[in-house]
């Protein structure tokens, strides 16, 4: 991006002056829709050259995190969307950038996605349970230990399986990539625990079986990444490891939110 100056006048007394307009004016400012603040000084910043080609970097940012946050807002795409053009047309006098509404669209997308998998018991595309069941059949199974003698940490135990890319997670389709390479992982953990054991997911890239502290528990682990290691999963790196329990349901609850972050 090529590096220019605006140059735009201010009433003063006597002769108007030129002046640099490095940040977002007030009157533009007053007038963004809600949330597109941020949006709206990349916006000017990138415009202006007040900041290197990196910039670019930030206004797609700006874009994720507003998306996100609208939808988190109960807004509907079509309004994130129209919020995005009226902060373009209010800043640059422009349309959108298709770069910018996809980003938005994206993060509205996954977000709300989100949601509605915490809601729902299973994920409909890797058909491995939501964070929420994941939750609900912990909540059991320490319920299950207070009638018994055995502790929740000598009697379960979480295996996780993390799929870690090495390649940009920004290019076209890689979102797309990323699901199948889960779906691939959601059928070889039903291969290894076909018995019953609970299988969810936890975020993009995560998922995790519930099972007993049997025995056989690292034989199934190796098999498991025996499995792992003949499927084609492109450019990526997979981690799998036994995630001990805390002693109480509160705990084990944070220690899923620690997981899925």
């Amino acid at each position: 991006m090529a590096m220019f100056s605006t140059l735009v006048r201010r009433r003063a007394p006597g002769p108007l002056t030129p002046v640099r307009e490095a940040d977002l004016p007030e009157r533009i400012r007053l007038d963004l829709p809600l949330r597109f603040e941020a949006v709206g000084e990349a916006l000017w910043r990138d415009a202006r050259g007040t900041v290197r080609p990196a910039s670019t970097v930030g206004l797609i940012g700006a874009c994720t995190v507003v998306g996100r946050d609208v939808a988190r807002d109960g807004a509907a795409l079509g309004e994130a969307l129209s919020g995005l053009r009226t902060t373009y047309d209010l800043v640059l006098g422009t349309p959108p950038a298709f770069e910018a509404a996809e980003a938005l669209s994206v993060a509205w997308s996954e977000a709300t996605l989100a949601y509605l998998h915490d809601l729902s018991c299973e994920d409909p595309l890797t058909g491995l349970a939501s964070l929420a069941h994941v939750r609900t059949r912990l909540d059991e199974v320490y319920r299950e230990a207070e009638l018994t003698d055995v502790s929740v940490p000598g009697s379960h135990a979480l295996v996780v399986v993390e799929l870690c890319f090495r390649g940009a997670t920004h290019v076209p389709g890689h979102t797309f990539t990323r699901a199948l390479r889960l779906v691939q992982v959601a059928e070889t953990l039903r291969a290894v625990w076909s018995g019953g054991q609970t299988l969810g997911r936890l975020g993009l890239d995560r998922a995790v079986a519930v099972v007993p502290r049997s025995a056989d528990l690292g034989l199934s682990v190796s098999l498991l990444r025996d499995f792992l290691s003949d499927l084609d999963l492109g450019e990526t790196d997979v981690r799998v490891w036994i995630e001990g329990l805390p002693g109480s349901a509160e705990s084990a609850r944070l220690l899923l939110g620690e997981l899925v972050r």
